[in-house]
Protein backbone atom coordinates (compact mmCIF):
# COMPACT_ATOMS: atom_id res chain seq x y z
CA UNK A 1 0.00 0.00 0.00
CA UNK A 2 1.37 3.50 -0.83
CA UNK A 3 2.38 5.66 2.11
CA UNK A 4 -0.62 7.34 3.71
CA UNK A 5 -0.75 11.14 3.46
CA UNK A 6 0.78 12.91 6.44
CA UNK A 7 -1.81 14.06 9.01
CA UNK A 8 -2.70 17.75 9.00
CA UNK A 9 -4.32 20.06 11.53
CA UNK A 10 -7.78 20.77 10.17
CA UNK A 11 -10.77 22.67 11.49
CA UNK A 12 -14.20 21.10 11.80
CA UNK A 13 -15.43 23.25 8.93
CA UNK A 14 -12.80 21.80 6.58
CA UNK A 15 -13.61 18.26 7.73
CA UNK A 16 -17.26 18.79 6.88
CA UNK A 17 -16.30 19.98 3.39
CA UNK A 18 -14.15 16.88 2.79
CA UNK A 19 -16.83 14.60 4.28
CA UNK A 20 -19.37 15.98 1.84
CA UNK A 21 -17.01 15.27 -1.07
CA UNK A 22 -16.65 11.62 0.01
CA UNK A 23 -20.40 11.26 0.54
CA UNK A 24 -21.00 12.68 -2.94
CA UNK A 25 -18.58 10.07 -4.31
CA UNK A 26 -20.56 7.33 -2.54
CA UNK A 27 -23.77 8.60 -4.17
CA UNK A 28 -22.33 8.84 -7.69
CA UNK A 29 -23.74 6.35 -10.20
CA UNK A 30 -21.11 3.67 -10.86
CA UNK A 31 -21.10 -0.03 -11.75
CA UNK A 32 -18.43 -0.99 -9.26
CA UNK A 33 -20.47 -2.40 -6.36
CA UNK A 34 -21.03 -3.74 -3.83
CA UNK A 35 -20.19 -0.81 -1.52
CA UNK A 36 -19.70 -0.44 2.23
CA UNK A 37 -19.51 2.88 4.07
CA UNK A 38 -18.24 3.55 7.58
CA UNK A 39 -19.02 6.92 9.19
CA UNK A 40 -18.02 7.96 12.71
CA UNK A 41 -20.01 11.03 13.72
CA UNK A 42 -19.02 11.40 17.41
CA UNK A 43 -22.50 12.53 18.48
CA UNK A 44 -26.08 12.11 17.20
CA UNK A 45 -26.80 15.80 16.33
CA UNK A 46 -24.01 15.69 13.72
CA UNK A 47 -25.59 12.65 12.08
CA UNK A 48 -29.05 14.22 12.15
CA UNK A 49 -27.74 17.06 10.03
CA UNK A 50 -26.74 14.52 7.34
CA UNK A 51 -29.59 12.04 7.83
CA UNK A 52 -31.12 12.51 4.38
CA UNK A 53 -27.75 12.00 2.69
CA UNK A 54 -27.18 8.76 4.58
CA UNK A 55 -30.67 7.54 3.76
CA UNK A 56 -29.66 7.77 0.10
CA UNK A 57 -26.25 6.19 0.73
CA UNK A 58 -27.83 3.31 2.67
CA UNK A 59 -30.21 2.62 -0.21
CA UNK A 60 -27.21 2.03 -2.51
CA UNK A 61 -24.71 0.37 -0.18
CA UNK A 62 -24.47 -3.22 0.94
CA UNK A 63 -23.91 -1.85 4.45
CA UNK A 64 -23.63 1.61 5.99
CA UNK A 65 -22.11 1.54 9.48
CA UNK A 66 -22.65 4.63 11.66
CA UNK A 67 -20.71 5.00 14.89
CA UNK A 68 -21.54 7.53 17.60
CA UNK A 69 -21.60 8.00 21.36
CA UNK A 70 -25.04 7.21 22.74
CA UNK A 71 -26.62 5.30 25.61
CA UNK A 72 -29.04 3.51 23.31
CA UNK A 73 -29.31 2.97 19.57
CA UNK A 74 -31.10 5.86 17.83
CA UNK A 75 -33.57 5.45 14.99
CA UNK A 76 -31.48 5.31 11.80
CA UNK A 77 -32.44 4.87 8.13
CA UNK A 78 -33.11 1.37 6.81
CA UNK A 79 -29.88 -0.35 5.79
CA UNK A 80 -27.86 1.69 8.29
CA UNK A 81 -26.21 -0.21 11.12
CA UNK A 82 -25.58 1.77 14.32
CA UNK A 83 -22.58 1.08 16.54
CA UNK A 84 -22.64 2.62 20.02
CA UNK A 85 -19.34 4.04 21.26
CA UNK A 86 -18.27 4.69 24.82
CA UNK A 87 -17.30 8.34 25.29
CA UNK A 88 -13.96 7.27 26.81
CA UNK A 89 -12.79 5.08 23.91
CA UNK A 90 -10.55 6.44 21.18
CA UNK A 91 -13.12 5.92 18.42
CA UNK A 92 -15.37 8.45 20.18
CA UNK A 93 -12.82 11.13 19.21
CA UNK A 94 -12.81 10.20 15.52
CA UNK A 95 -14.55 12.04 12.71
CA UNK A 96 -14.09 9.52 9.91
CA UNK A 97 -15.69 8.45 6.62
CA UNK A 98 -14.62 5.38 4.63
CA UNK A 99 -16.13 4.42 1.26
CA UNK A 100 -15.03 1.10 -0.25
CA UNK A 101 -16.04 -0.82 -3.39
CA UNK A 102 -14.09 -3.43 -5.42
CA UNK A 103 -12.92 -0.64 -7.73
CA UNK A 104 -12.96 2.50 -5.59
CA UNK A 105 -11.93 3.77 -2.20
CA UNK A 106 -12.11 7.09 -0.33
CA UNK A 107 -11.01 7.90 3.21
CA UNK A 108 -11.18 10.69 5.74
CA UNK A 109 -9.78 9.84 9.18
CA UNK A 110 -9.55 12.63 11.75
CA UNK A 111 -8.95 12.65 15.50
CA UNK A 112 -10.40 15.34 17.74
CA UNK A 113 -7.56 17.32 19.34
CA UNK A 114 -9.97 19.06 21.73
CA UNK A 115 -8.37 22.35 20.78
CA UNK A 116 -9.85 25.52 19.30
CA UNK A 117 -8.76 27.79 16.45
CA UNK A 118 -8.74 31.50 17.35
CA UNK A 119 -10.88 33.63 15.07
CA UNK A 120 -13.41 30.92 14.21
CA UNK A 121 -16.97 32.09 13.64
CA UNK A 122 -18.35 29.56 16.14
CA UNK A 123 -17.12 27.22 18.84
CA UNK A 124 -18.15 24.33 16.60
CA UNK A 125 -16.44 25.41 13.39
CA UNK A 126 -13.20 26.22 15.22
CA UNK A 127 -12.72 22.75 16.72
CA UNK A 128 -9.35 21.34 15.65
CA UNK A 129 -8.60 17.84 14.41
CA UNK A 130 -5.55 15.98 13.16
CA UNK A 131 -6.65 14.31 9.95
CA UNK A 132 -5.78 12.85 6.58
CA UNK A 133 -7.82 12.05 3.49
CA UNK A 134 -7.25 9.90 0.43
CA UNK A 135 -8.88 8.63 -2.76
CA UNK A 136 -6.86 5.39 -2.77
CA UNK A 137 -8.68 2.07 -2.64
CA UNK A 138 -5.90 0.30 -0.69
CA UNK A 139 -6.02 3.03 1.96
CA UNK A 140 -9.81 2.62 2.20
CA UNK A 141 -9.39 -1.16 2.52
CA UNK A 142 -6.87 -0.66 5.33
CA UNK A 143 -9.26 1.65 7.21
CA UNK A 144 -12.27 -0.62 6.64
CA UNK A 145 -10.34 -3.54 8.12
CA UNK A 146 -9.20 -1.39 11.04
CA UNK A 147 -12.74 -0.33 11.87
CA UNK A 148 -14.06 -3.87 11.40
CA UNK A 149 -11.49 -5.06 13.93
CA UNK A 150 -12.01 -2.22 16.42
CA UNK A 151 -15.80 -2.39 16.30
CA UNK A 152 -15.63 -6.18 16.61
CA UNK A 153 -18.76 -7.89 17.89
CA UNK A 154 -20.63 -4.58 18.01
CA UNK A 155 -21.18 -4.98 14.27
CA UNK A 156 -24.35 -6.89 13.45
CA UNK A 157 -24.05 -10.23 11.56
CA UNK A 158 -25.58 -8.57 8.49
CA UNK A 159 -23.04 -5.74 8.55
CA UNK A 160 -20.15 -8.18 9.06
CA UNK A 161 -21.32 -10.31 6.13
CA UNK A 162 -21.55 -7.26 3.85
CA UNK A 163 -18.16 -5.87 4.92
CA UNK A 164 -16.42 -9.23 4.52
CA UNK A 165 -17.98 -9.69 1.10
CA UNK A 166 -16.68 -6.36 -0.18
CA UNK A 167 -13.24 -6.93 1.38
CA UNK A 168 -12.97 -10.29 -0.38
CA UNK A 169 -13.83 -8.72 -3.73
CA UNK A 170 -11.31 -5.91 -3.21
CA UNK A 171 -8.55 -8.40 -2.48
CA UNK A 172 -9.34 -10.30 -5.68
CA UNK A 173 -8.99 -7.23 -7.93
CA UNK A 174 -5.98 -5.04 -8.63
CA UNK A 175 -6.08 -1.34 -7.81
CA UNK A 176 -7.39 0.91 -10.57
CA UNK A 177 -4.68 2.72 -12.58
CA UNK A 178 -4.72 6.47 -12.11
CA UNK A 179 -5.67 6.47 -8.41
CA UNK A 180 -2.71 8.73 -7.66
CA UNK A 181 -4.11 11.36 -10.04
CA UNK A 182 -7.49 11.41 -8.29
CA UNK A 183 -5.81 11.43 -4.91
CA UNK A 184 -3.61 14.39 -5.90
CA UNK A 185 -6.76 16.32 -6.82
CA UNK A 186 -8.29 15.56 -3.40
CA UNK A 187 -5.15 16.71 -1.59
CA UNK A 188 -5.25 20.03 -3.46
CA UNK A 189 -8.96 20.39 -2.77
CA UNK A 190 -8.48 19.72 0.97
CA UNK A 191 -5.52 22.11 1.22
CA UNK A 192 -7.39 24.90 -0.59
CA UNK A 193 -10.47 24.39 1.57
CA UNK A 194 -8.41 24.82 4.75
CA UNK A 195 -6.58 27.83 3.27
CA UNK A 196 -9.90 29.48 2.38
CA UNK A 197 -11.29 28.87 5.85
CA UNK A 198 -8.09 30.19 7.42
CA UNK A 199 -8.30 33.37 5.34
CA UNK A 200 -11.93 33.91 6.32
CA UNK A 201 -11.06 33.36 10.00
CA UNK A 202 -8.18 35.81 9.77
CA UNK A 203 -10.37 38.50 8.25
CA UNK A 204 -13.06 38.03 10.88
CA UNK A 205 -10.47 37.93 13.64
CA UNK A 206 -8.93 41.25 12.63
CA UNK A 207 -12.36 42.85 12.91
CA UNK A 208 -13.26 40.83 16.00
CA UNK A 209 -12.34 40.62 19.68
CA UNK A 210 -8.64 41.51 19.37
CA UNK A 211 -9.31 44.64 17.32
CA UNK A 212 -12.06 45.58 19.74
CA UNK A 213 -9.68 45.29 22.70
CA UNK A 214 -7.14 47.51 20.97
CA UNK A 215 -9.77 50.11 20.14
CA UNK A 216 -10.99 50.60 23.70
CA UNK A 217 -11.89 47.28 25.33
CA UNK A 218 -15.28 46.49 23.86
CA UNK A 219 -17.19 43.41 25.01
CA UNK A 220 -20.14 41.88 23.19
CA UNK A 221 -23.65 42.11 24.63
CA UNK A 222 -24.56 38.64 25.90
CA UNK A 223 -27.68 38.46 23.72
CA UNK A 224 -26.06 39.78 20.52
CA UNK A 225 -26.63 37.64 17.37
CA UNK A 226 -22.85 37.30 16.90
CA UNK A 227 -22.35 35.98 20.41
CA UNK A 228 -25.29 33.59 20.20
CA UNK A 229 -23.88 32.24 16.97
CA UNK A 230 -20.39 31.89 18.43
CA UNK A 231 -21.54 29.88 21.45
CA UNK A 232 -23.63 27.59 19.23
CA UNK A 233 -27.07 28.72 20.33
CA UNK A 234 -28.19 29.12 16.70
CA UNK A 235 -26.38 26.22 15.00
CA UNK A 236 -25.76 22.48 15.07
CA UNK A 237 -23.63 21.48 18.04
CA UNK A 238 -23.51 18.62 20.51
CA UNK A 239 -22.75 17.98 24.15
CA UNK A 240 -19.68 15.96 25.02
CA UNK A 241 -17.09 17.46 22.68
CA UNK A 242 -15.00 20.62 23.12
CA UNK A 243 -14.52 21.64 26.77
CA UNK A 244 -15.12 25.34 27.46
CA UNK A 245 -14.32 27.20 30.66
CA UNK A 246 -17.07 29.74 31.37
CA UNK A 247 -16.57 32.39 34.04
CA UNK A 248 -19.28 34.64 35.45
CA UNK A 249 -17.59 37.73 36.90
CA UNK A 250 -19.00 40.55 39.04
CA UNK A 251 -16.95 43.69 39.61
CA UNK A 252 -18.18 45.82 42.52
CA UNK A 253 -16.61 49.27 42.63
CA UNK A 254 -15.85 51.14 45.82
CA UNK A 255 -17.38 54.58 46.22
CA UNK A 256 -15.21 57.28 44.65
CA UNK A 257 -14.82 60.81 46.02
CA UNK A 258 -13.28 62.44 42.94
CA UNK A 259 -15.06 64.19 40.11
CA UNK A 260 -18.65 63.86 38.92
CA UNK A 261 -20.06 60.49 39.89
CA UNK A 262 -21.27 59.58 36.40
CA UNK A 263 -17.95 60.27 34.69
CA UNK A 264 -15.91 58.56 37.41
CA UNK A 265 -18.12 55.47 37.35
CA UNK A 266 -17.77 55.23 33.58
CA UNK A 267 -13.99 55.53 33.78
CA UNK A 268 -13.86 52.88 36.52
CA UNK A 269 -16.00 50.52 34.45
CA UNK A 270 -13.80 51.03 31.40
CA UNK A 271 -10.66 50.37 33.47
CA UNK A 272 -12.24 47.19 34.82
CA UNK A 273 -13.08 46.01 31.30
CA UNK A 274 -9.51 46.61 30.20
CA UNK A 275 -8.24 44.49 33.11
CA UNK A 276 -10.66 41.70 32.23
CA UNK A 277 -9.66 41.69 28.57
CA UNK A 278 -5.93 41.94 29.22
CA UNK A 279 -5.80 38.37 30.56
CA UNK A 280 -7.76 36.78 27.69
CA UNK A 281 -6.10 34.69 24.99
CA UNK A 282 -6.79 35.39 21.28
CA UNK A 283 -9.37 32.56 21.16
CA UNK A 284 -11.32 33.78 24.22
CA UNK A 285 -14.45 35.92 24.23
CA UNK A 286 -16.10 38.26 26.73
CA UNK A 287 -19.67 39.46 27.08
CA UNK A 288 -21.41 41.92 29.36
CA UNK A 289 -24.47 40.57 31.16
CA UNK A 290 -25.17 43.51 33.47
CA UNK A 291 -23.78 46.91 34.50
CA UNK A 292 -20.91 45.24 36.38
CA UNK A 293 -21.42 41.60 35.38
CA UNK A 294 -19.40 39.86 32.69
CA UNK A 295 -19.10 36.39 31.23
CA UNK A 296 -15.83 35.06 29.88
CA UNK A 297 -15.54 32.08 27.52
CA UNK A 298 -12.20 30.24 27.39
CA UNK A 299 -12.26 27.29 24.94
CA UNK A 300 -10.16 24.18 25.59
CA UNK A 301 -9.14 25.20 29.11
CA UNK A 302 -9.04 22.69 32.00
CA UNK A 303 -10.46 23.18 35.47
CA UNK A 304 -7.12 23.83 37.17
CA UNK A 305 -6.18 26.41 34.54
CA UNK A 306 -9.61 28.06 34.83
CA UNK A 307 -9.30 28.34 38.62
CA UNK A 308 -5.80 29.79 38.24
CA UNK A 309 -7.21 32.27 35.69
CA UNK A 310 -9.91 33.35 38.17
CA UNK A 311 -7.44 33.95 41.00
CA UNK A 312 -5.10 35.69 38.56
CA UNK A 313 -7.95 38.02 37.67
CA UNK A 314 -8.50 38.85 41.32
CA UNK A 315 -4.77 39.47 41.72
CA UNK A 316 -4.82 41.83 38.73
CA UNK A 317 -7.50 43.99 40.36
CA UNK A 318 -5.65 43.97 43.68
CA UNK A 319 -2.45 45.06 41.93
CA UNK A 320 -4.32 47.81 40.08
CA UNK A 321 -5.71 49.13 43.39
CA UNK A 322 -2.22 49.06 44.91
CA UNK A 323 -0.93 51.21 42.04
CA UNK A 324 -3.81 53.66 42.20
CA UNK A 325 -6.85 54.11 44.40
CA UNK A 326 -8.81 55.11 41.29
CA UNK A 327 -9.73 51.48 40.54
CA UNK A 328 -10.84 50.04 43.86
CA UNK A 329 -13.04 47.04 43.20
CA UNK A 330 -14.01 43.64 44.59
CA UNK A 331 -14.13 40.78 42.10
CA UNK A 332 -16.26 37.65 42.49
CA UNK A 333 -16.00 34.73 40.04
CA UNK A 334 -18.16 31.66 39.48
CA UNK A 335 -16.73 29.23 36.97
CA UNK A 336 -17.33 25.90 35.31
CA UNK A 337 -15.55 23.81 32.71
CA UNK A 338 -18.23 22.17 30.63
CA UNK A 339 -18.87 20.03 27.59
CA UNK A 340 -22.59 20.69 27.75
CA UNK A 341 -24.43 22.41 24.92
CA UNK A 342 -26.07 24.79 25.28
CA UNK A 343 -23.63 26.17 27.83
CA UNK A 344 -25.01 26.14 31.42
CA UNK A 345 -25.09 29.92 31.73
CA UNK A 346 -28.18 30.17 33.95
CA UNK A 347 -26.70 27.76 36.51
CA UNK A 348 -23.48 29.74 36.47
CA UNK A 349 -25.31 33.01 37.12
CA UNK A 350 -27.05 31.43 40.10
CA UNK A 351 -23.67 30.31 41.44
CA UNK A 352 -22.37 33.87 41.06
CA UNK A 353 -25.26 35.27 43.10
CA UNK A 354 -24.57 32.66 45.78
CA UNK A 355 -20.85 33.56 45.82
CA UNK A 356 -21.61 37.28 46.16
CA UNK A 357 -23.98 36.61 49.05
CA UNK A 358 -21.41 34.39 50.82
CA UNK A 359 -18.55 36.78 49.98
CA UNK A 360 -16.62 33.92 48.36
CA UNK A 361 -14.06 35.19 45.83
CA UNK A 362 -14.21 32.09 43.59
CA UNK A 363 -16.69 29.22 43.39
CA UNK A 364 -16.48 26.27 41.00
CA UNK A 365 -19.55 24.57 39.55
CA UNK A 366 -18.76 20.94 38.75
CA UNK A 367 -19.87 19.42 35.44
CA UNK A 368 -22.86 17.11 35.94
Amino acid sequence: MPDAPAPQRLTKRTLVTISHALERAALAAAEDGPMVVFALFQRLPYFERERQVYERIASRAAATVVGLVAAQAPQLPAGTYPVLLDEKEELAREWSVVVLTPRFGAVLVARDLEEFQAGAATLESGRLFEGRSSFRRDEALHEALRLRHQLGDRLSPQALFAVDGVVARVRDLPATPGESRTDAALQLFAARAEQDHTRLRSGAHRAGPDAQRESGGHVDPADSPAMRQWTGATGVTASGVLAVAVLAVRVRHAESQEGPIGRTATRQQQAAIELLLARLRPADRATRTGPDDFRLYLPALGTEEAVAFAYGLIADFQAAEARSAFLSATVTVALTVTRRRPLPEDELQQALEWAVTRKAPVVTVAEE
